[in-house]
């Protein structure tokens, strides 16, 4: 089976497919990072703080603790800051795609799954 012109996404379709997604995308995972933050101890910023904090967790809030780091770090890369472990020219990780999936509506769920077979297979 042969691939048709319809088939196949330009470059800069892709681009402004991702450009319209970005928000919903960001949006669905700063609020479940949201939820999660509320479901946790108040967090301290300095270091030295973190660490104490880390360490008095117990094991599935440590599990909350290090989902909401992914969370948070897949929101910056999103929103333009490439965060550790994700392509800078990116702009929507597969693993940013799938932390939405059933957090989004009708209509970008349905963008999000064909960007998603258009850039990762």
């Amino acid at each position: 089976m042969t691939a048709t012109t319809r088939d196949v996404q330009r470059p800069e379709e892709a681009e402004a497919v991702a450009a319209q997604l970005r928000v919903p995308v960001w949006n669905a995972l700063a609020e479940r990072a949201d939820a999660l933050r509320r479901s946790l101890p108040p967090r301290p910023e300095t270091g030295h703080g973190r660490y104490v904090w880390l360490r008095a967790l117990d094991a599935e809030q440590a599990r909350r603790a290090a989902f909401l780091d992914r969370l948070e770090a897949l929101c910056e890369h999103v929103a333009g800051r490439p965060a550790l472990g994700y392509a800078a020219n990116e702009p929507l990780p597969r693993a940013a795609l799938e932390e939405v999936e059933g957090f989004t509506t009708g209509i970008t769920a349905r963008r999000i799954a064909q960007y998603k077979a258009q850039q990762f297979t």
